[in-house]
């Protein structure tokens, strides 16, 4: 079977990089990330893009009375990709998403595949502990022969220890790291 080669950018958005919920952590891995997703896309692999995205009333879903700090509020400046991201990204395909894990990326990446194609999908991007590892166990689930690897230096967690922590969970359910 031939492999079809996705490369995942998760949540790279200016609320998580350098907005409300960022880190130096995050504002760290922008240039490493920007240049793999450029690397991909003179590759010719398929590159998506997540997107988190809340509505005005956060504050008042069980996220929000959770982590209780406005962010990718869909429209603004925060919800956006970061300007390097979005640059390398190009026309990538662009998916929102309501929480942690995206329902839909699975779909879309079987849309993409041919009868005799099987995905080899890497990903990267923000937060390892949050968003990175509940994407790459919802691909691992729907896809379980693909290979998926987390690129680990293109990725930060909310601390590094739950960076650190969250590598260590991928790898014990079969996601390398590159």
């Amino acid at each position: 079977m031939k492999e079809k080669k996705y490369l995942v950018v998760v949540d790279m958005q200016k609320d998580f990089i350098d907005g409300s919920l960022g880190t130096k952590e995050a504002v760290a891995i922008v240039p490493a990330a920007a240049r793999r997703i450029r690397e991909c896309r003179a590759a010719g692999v398929t590159v998506i893009a997540t997107l988190d995205t809340h509505e005005e009333n956060y504050l008042d879903t069980a996220e929000g009375r959770k982590l209780p700090v406005r962010h990718c509020i869909r429209g603004t400046e925060g919800w956006r990709l970061n300007g390097e991201i979005a640059e390398a990204a190009g026309d990538c395909i662009l998916l929102e998403k309501p929480t942690f894990g995206s329902l839909r990326l699975p779909d879309v990446i079987r849309a993409g595949l041919a009868p005799d194609e099987q995905p080899s999908i890497e990903l990267l991007g923000l937060c390892t502990d949050i968003c990175v590892v509940s994407n790459a166990l919802l691909l691992k689930a729907h896809f379980p022969e693909a290979a998926i690897a987390v690129n680990a230096a293109c990725c930060a967690g909310v601390t590094p220890e739950k960076h650190e922590a969250a590598l260590a969970t991928m790898q014990s359910c079969q996601i390398d790291l590159v």
